[in-house]
């Protein structure tokens, strides 16, 4: 994948342990706000999208811890697409200091409607997606 979306943020005392570095459960919300942004830099939001009964879920998550990150450093939170279909979005997804990737999490995606069934995205948002690769 070529193209990437990148979110940025600072630690904060409430995002860290007793030790000063993040608490693990911590990565999946930076995760969850990169992949919000990466949705509404395409011109879409979830309300938008549950609007039409549709939403995106997380099916999998599979997270790398390589090095903690600390209280106050600055991240990057990078996404990166690297697979889609009509129903399905796999995400490359890492919190980075500098250019030092820190975690690194495989994400995958479902689309589905309000009972929880497979649904096809929106054509327009499918296409936004693949724009992304």
């Amino acid at each position: 994948m070529d193209k990437a979306f990148t979110y940025k943020t600072k630690i904060y005392y409430e995002d860290t342990d007793a030790g000063g570095i993040v608490y693990y459960a911590n990565y999946l919300k930076y995760f969850e706000r990169a992949r919000t942004e990466m949705i509404y830099s395409l011109g879409y939001d979830h309300k938008k999208l549950n609007q039409s009964d549709v939403y995106i879920v997380v099916r999998s998550c599979h997270t790398d811890y390589e090095k903690p990150v600390k209280f106050e450093e600055e991240v990057s939170v990078v996404t990166k697409l690297s697979k889609i279909s009509p129903v399905r979005i796999n995400l490359i997804q890492s919190v980075n200091v500098n250019s030092e990737v820190r975690v690194i999490a495989n994400v995958e995606l479902a689309v589905i409607d309000q009972s929880g069934k497979p649904k096809k995205m929106p054509e327009d948002l499918y296409k936004s997606f693949k724009s992304c690769i």
